[in-house]
């Protein structure tokens, strides 16, 4: 409707349509007051945390963005049913609401931070480091851009992060799991079983003649939503990324060899040598020293009378970067292999260096990285373009253009995906491929309708702009359609109903003191055995439903559990079961006892955020939630 309005706008004609239509309305709020417009103004937030409130587009951009984040996690984009199946609305529902509550908790206490601390601390982030081991700018703001922030905004998120973590340390503090709990769950984790098995396949299962008409006719009947052709929409997206635009730009080899040559020292791998170095309180010691070893005396005797050991005085092999001491490292690289230094005055006393094995550097060509330094600076010089094209695109659909139109006008590669479901597959059950990794359009575009003017996606420090431009609705299928489908899935279904029928019998035999190797010999069957996995393992050839089978019978006892597909089925005997002894010294258990401390940690920060939400008051508006998170498409 919007986009049609803009349309109508768009001449002199609609335009004073327009205008006469403002005009309306606006004597109409004098005559009757504007008191009525305000009636739904609550309708725009989503919930109310004490005095914060958390507006729809607040939460939209947050669910969109957690959700993106997932999808790259998962290689594949997550659509709106399968986020809420996971129950990932509630999820992020509860997140957004407990960090409201912690937020207006250090507002009241007067909890602060200063803005250098804030900075320490980002500087101090391993993910914003360059391969010189500094904080790297460029890297920093390439990182928060992907995942959606502006650098004022993840400042301020940082500030956040940072007070709630104070409250929550102090929530925290002094717990411990108890002695019983740790024993219990290392017994529990630590427990071992052996089993021995057999696999019935689908040769166990016999002959299985082909359906009757009839009888196939009633099993898609009975079965009708499992054949049931999904919803396909057609989509138009176009998407303006530093990368995408990259892709047109032509960088030459004189750019590329200037940021070539201000980088050549860390492309390459820098010299490496194995540094034993001594220090000494005073020039005088370290002079006697160095005269000694002119005299035969070992440079390990020396340490040896001065009580070092062999950690003590070596630095191991290390780059001229690795050592602090910007002295030591130049006395050490100036040396061939197995010469000792003479005294170098350092930042910590005076030392001798000896210099053992060398690992030369290896400096890269430029033909090596040029490829990857072009698609950097194209990278570089799109972002700046990236703004300016935002802005154009989004004057072009204010003026009323769809994704394809603005895209032609402003010269963009639009991309048209013909027809998708919800799982991102063609009707021919393949991958829609033109889509780039970590994209999450398919699930917008279930949650949109054709006509819809939808908001732009944040992706890859860039956005994407997308329609709706057909829907076909899901239907029933008829038999003819899915015939050889239908056929596959009846023999599957039969083949495991014997094979489940065969096991039970075996089993009950096993039961009543039967052998498995005899019932293996009665039926062809190889007995296999597994021995001494734990809860959590994998044995070679055993699934996870095997192995939690084996867990849930006793010693002696046998049992039964579906393989590894439709046409497997396999039958066991627990032959021993084993739980080693507890050792609280143990690393295992240092491990564990911190697994336990995190556990307890957040369970009561939980119980403390849910007693500070009730008592500072939440209330959440659950139609705004359905219409973020598709609930009520």
């Amino acid at each position: 409707m919007l986009r049609g309005m803009r349309k109508a706008s768009s001449n002199w004609l609609g335009k004073t349509i327009m205008a006469v239509v403002m005009g309306v309305l606006i004597v109409s709020f004098g005559i009757w007051g504007i008191a009525d417009i305000f009636k739904n103004f609550g309708q725009s937030r989503l919930a109310t945390v004490g005095s914060t409130e958390i507006s729809i587009n607040e939460f939209r951009q947050l669910y969109n963005d957690k959700l993106q984040q997932v999808g790259r996690q998962f290689g594949r984009p997550l659509t709106a049913d399968q986020a809420r199946a996971f129950g990932f609305d509630r999820q992020v529902l509860q997140q957004t609401i407990a960090e409201a509550a912690l937020d207006e908790q250090a507002r009241r206490l007067g909890l602060g931070q200063s803005d250098a601390e804030t900075q320490r601390m980002i500087f101090n982030d391993p993910n914003f480091k360059g391969v010189n081991g500094n904080f790297d700018p460029n890297r920093f703001q390439a990182v928060i851009r992907q995942f959606g922030y502006s650098e004022p905004r993840y400042v301020a998120d940082q500030r956040r992060v940072s007070l709630r973590r104070q409250i929550a340390g102090t929530i925290s503090a002094g717990l411990a799991p108890p002695k019983t709990m740790i024993e219990a769950l290392s017994r529990f984790q630590n427990e071992q079983r052996s089993i021995e098995y057999v696999k019935l396949d689908a040769a166990q299962a016999g002959t299985i003649d082909p359906p009757s008409p009839e009888t196939l006719a009633g099993y898609f009947d009975d079965h009708k939503l499992q054949f049931r052709a999904p919803e396909y929409r057609k989509i138009a997206f176009v998407a303006i990324t530093p990368e995408e635009i990259g892709k047109w730009s032509e960088v030459s080899d004189e750019d590329a060899k200037k940021l070539f040559e201000q980088r050549r020292d860390r492309l390459g791998t820098p010299e490496k040598r194995e540094v034993s170095q001594i220090v000494f309180p005073n020039a005088e010691e370290a002079a006697t020293a160095r005269s000694r070893i002119a005299s035969g005396t070992s440079f390990e005797d020396l340490a040896k009378e001065r009580g070092l050991s062999a950690s003590d005085i070596n630095l191991g092999m290390v780059a001229k970067s690795g050592i602090i001491d910007s002295a030591i490292a130049d006395a050490a690289f100036a040396l061939p292999s197995g010469e000792v230094s003479q005294p170098v005055p350092g930042q910590f006393g005076v030392a001798i260096v000896k210099i053992g094995k060398i690992e030369p550097g290896v400096e890269p060509s430029y033909e090596s990285v040029a490829a990857n330094l072009k698609k950097e600076i194209a990278a570089e010089r799109a972002r700046k373009l990236v703004g300016e094209l935002r802005d154009k695109m989004e004057d072009e659909r204010g003026g009323g253009a769809s994704v394809i139109e603005a895209a032609q006008k402003l010269k963009l590669a639009a991309v048209t995906i013909e027809a998708v479901d919800r799982s991102g597959r063609q009707p021919n059950g393949q991958p829609v491929a033109n889509i780039p990794r970590g994209l999450d359009v398919v699930s917008q575009a279930f949650n949109s309708d054709v006509g819809v003017d939808n908001d732009p996606i944040s992706f890859n420090g860039g956005y994407v702009w997308y329609d709706v431009v057909g829907i076909t609705p899901s239907r029933e299928r008829s038999l003819e359609e899915v015939k050889d489908q239908v056929e596959t899935r009846w023999r599957d279904d039969q083949i495991m109903s014997r094979l489940k029928a065969k096991a039970t019998d075996m089993v009950q035999k096993l039961d009543q003191g039967g052998k498995l190797a005899d019932e293996a010999a009665a039926n062809g069957l190889k007995v296999e055995t597994a021995a001494s996995f734990r809860r959590d393992a994998s044995p070679p050839g055993l699934p996870t439903s095997v192995v939690s089978a084996a867990f849930r019978t006793a010693k002696d006892g046998a049992g039964q559990a579906q393989g590894s597909g439709a046409s497997e089925w396999i039958v066991f005997r627990v032959t021993d079961i084993t739980v080693p002894p507890v050792d609280l010294a143990s690393e295992d258990m240092k491990k564990l006892k911190e697994t336990l401390e995190r556990g307890l940690t957040d369970e009561q920060v939980a119980q403390y955020v849910t007693k500070l939400e009730s008592d500072i008051g939440t209330s959440v508006n659950q139609a705004a939630l359905a219409q973020v998170t598709g609930a009520n498409n």
